[in-house]
């Protein structure tokens, strides 16, 4: 499971790493981003967008919004089985970039919040899926999900669980709105090689969904 992770690049550092041609949006650094909240997707639509959307998946016949709350993230392994995911994995796929992410780490009885991040400090590319829903009174609902895989080598020390990573050439044919056969897209969906990875463990700060301060990745 993903369930918090951090974005505290600058909207340039951003742009640049995905190849961001429009922006919808300015980014604040945020160091404790929670479901339901607002994040910033990278989006394939003719041009590369960067655009928000609320984290958690609704999709568009879906006839309350509070579906979302459930669908923070989709199993890479079961995607293309689920209603709620298949059409998107064809047609509405994303990146959602992320300084780091937060797992906690289980020893005895007691649970650690540990920030992993890349050992240069640079982005990560977290593969995502979007959707548009509509309310009955025409207001519209950008939403998005964080696609989860087993743990790789240096994650299962952590949690038996990790998002999905995308390398560049990966992340560029997530993106490729030509490709809609499951296969090839499924395959891109693989846990990412430890060895850029690093970890820490971080205060319980975090744990409070509204506490959003950059001490919440300082290691403890």
């Amino acid at each position: 499971m993903c369930g918090r992770f951090a974005l505290h690049h600058a909207t340039a550092e951003v742009s640049e790493y995905f190849g961001v041609e429009h922006l919808s949006i300015e980014l604040t650094p945020r160091y404790n981003i929670a479901p339901t909240q607002p994040v910033a997707v990278v989006r394939q639509r003719g041009v590369r967008r960067l655009d928000a959307c609320k984290w958690g998946l609704v999709p568009s016949w879906a006839k309350d919004p509070k579906i979302g709350n459930r669908m923070i993230n989709a199993r890479a392994e079961t995607l293309a089985e689920k209603p709620a995911f298949k059409n998107a994995l064809k047609r509405r796929r994303c990146l959602i970039p992320a300084s780091g992410f937060y797992e906690w780490r289980q020893e005895g009885e007691e649970r650690f919040p540990t920030y992993i991040h890349p050992r240069d400090e640079s982005l990560l590319a977290l593969a995502g899926l979007w959707e548009e829903w509509q309310s009955p009174e025409g207001e519209q609902l950008l939403s998005c999900t964080i696609l989860t895989t087993g743990a790789n080598a240096f994650m299962s020390a952590i949690h038996t669980r990790m998002p999905v990573i995308l390398p560049p050439v990966a992340r560029e044919a997530w993106l490729d709105s030509a490709t809609q056969e499951l296969e090839p897209l499924l395959a891109l969906l693989q846990p990412l090689a430890g060895d850029d990875l690093a970890a820490h463990t971080v205060g319980r700060q975090v744990n409070t969904a509204a506490f959003d301060a950059p001490s919440c990745i300082q290691p403890v």
